[in-house]
């Protein structure tokens, strides 16, 4: 007769919400900006659980001033999932579609090309994880290098839906945002 196994199940993926930068380009917390009635932060948690995929929020990193690549670092620490897709706080666009087909590849390392390269969401199997904290102990700190030194597979969002990959990191973004009058869903 086959043991059954005690050992918790594991998630195969586990979406990532980093909010724990500090909004100096913006001024304020990003997270806790409210757009359609909503946060920022809940805006981009709603998409995620969308996915039906578990859903964590990083709101702290495990070492200070290390950008976005610190949280990808305190979230590999606290997941067991065997593939972690990554999103930051202040997406409020973004689709589950979009964080699905980001988070459904097969390659180890998957990135949104954006106008300025690998960008967010993008999707790291744990595999990745010893090259993030080399790159953070050589304190490179970059998504871009990242990216390079993962040889990524990079998946581009349709030009009809780039409105998904507005980041606000400024006032300006900010106003444009709230200008945005068509949301789309999070199907």
């Amino acid at each position: 007769m086959a043991r059954r196994s005690t050992a918790p199940h594991l998630p195969a993926v586990e979406i990532i919400v980093l909010a724990g930068g500090l909004s100096t380009r913006m001024g304020r917390n990003k997270a806790q900006l409210r757009l359609g009635g909503l946060s920022l932060l809940a805006r981009v948690r709603a998409a995620a659980r969308a996915t039906g995929w578990p859903v964590r929020t990083v709101h702290r990193d495990i070492g200070p001033r290390r950008g976005p690549l610190g949280g990808v670092a305190t979230a590999f620490h606290r997941s067991r999932a065997k593939r972690l897709v990554f999103l930051p706080c202040d997406l409020p666009f973004i689709s589950a579609g979009w964080i699905r087909r980001v988070g459904q590849g097969r390659a180890r390392a998957v990135f949104t090309q954006t106008t300025v390269g690998a960008g967010f969401p993008f999707a790291l199997g744990r595999e990745c994880a010893p090259v993030v904290n080399q790159q953070l102990a050589t304190g490179k700190f970059s998504l871009q290098q990242l990216a390079r030194q993962l040889k990524a597979k990079r998946l581009r969002l349709p030009a009809r839906r780039a409105v998904e990959l507005l980041n606000l990191n400024t006032p300006e973004d900010w106003h444009r945002a709230q200008a945005c009058t068509a949301l789309p869903s999070t199907a």
